[in-house]
């Protein structure tokens, strides 16, 4: 069952899939116009979950939050309840950091999170899945308003459930915390053209010096380490994805020099970009 949902200007939609005969997404084949974020919850057993060419164990009970441009597929697409939604239906960088597009689901501290369910939980989602499927089938007015504040509703409590599990607490220093989150967003607007931790500390008015204290706190990742498997995980998907040649991604993601992108590449995947074939995603 496929549920979808137009705003009146005909650019923000929210997209219910109930155990779909077949979900995948390939972000370089379904091109720009394709933007939405997906929050994917197994309902049935173990399975394998694909997201840009690697191999994932998908838990029972638990919810993948997947960025608009990452690559998927599912094992049993049968057991999977997803929902997506773009830019235009939800996402303003100026919300409340729990539930804005930059907020911890999509920009934390793992661009994979797999938030695990309690049993309570699951029941709350079970019914939040009812109400969703009540307003999708709804005429009112305030349809739109609705299918939001629920959205709203589901992205507070999975972030809830992921901090406890990746930070061990609620209890953060959320100035701090900001600061990584706004990081890693812009580290995702410039990470083609700008590869140094300088560059992104002067963004958000810091040295790199204290960028680089925060992140001791909040993250197992160094700034730069954040910069680099950005790079490595675009460099990745153009070869899975695309037919662009070595050199024309190495132009794409700010290196003037093939050659010292391949160095870089071998250095962080101990491969040369020159051994990678496209492959087939349906495969």
């Amino acid at each position: 069952m496929i549920y979808s949902f137009t705003n009146k200007d005909d650019t923000g939609q929210l997209i219910l899939l109930k155990k779909p005969d077949s979900f995948t997404q390939n972000y370089y084949q379904q091109g720009a116009g394709f933007t939405f974020h997906t929050i994917a919850w197994n309902t049935g057993s173990l399975q394998e979950v694909v997201i840009d060419e690697v191999v994932y164990p998908f838990a029972p009970d638990t919810v993948l939050p997947i960025m608009l441009n990452q690559s998927f597929r599912f094992e049993r697409p049968a057991d999977i309840i997803a929902w997506q939604f773009n830019r235009e239906f939800y996402c303003i960088a100026n919300h409340d950091a729990e539930v804005g597009c930059v907020g911890f689901l999509f920009f934390g501290p793992s661009p994979t999170m797999f938030v695990t369910l309690g049993e309570e939980d699951t029941q709350m989602l079970t019914r939040l899945l009812e109400v969703f499927e009540e307003e999708f089938l709804s005429d009112e007015d305030i349809k739109q308003e609705m299918l939001r504040m629920l959205l709203v509703r589901l992205i507070i409590k999975t972030t809830r459930l992921a901090r406890k599990q990746y930070l061990g607490t609620e209890e953060v220093v959320e100035e701090k915390f900001n600061l990584i989150r706004h990081f890693h967003l812009r580290v995702e607007i410039h990470f083609r053209k700008e590869h140094q931790v300088q560059f992104y500390a002067g963004q958000l008015n810091k040295s790199p010096k204290t960028i680089s204290n925060i992140f001791s706190l909040y993250s197992k990742k160094t700034p730069l380490q954040v910069i680099q498997e950005r790079i490595i995980t675009e460099a990745k998907r153009l070869f899975y994805y695309t037919d662009k040649s070595v050199k024309e991604i190495a132009g794409d993601l700010g290196f003037e020099d093939s050659s010292h992108f391949s160095k870089f590449y071998k250095k962080y995947t101990a491969q040369n970009p020159s051994d990678h074939k496209r492959r087939d995603p349906a495969t």
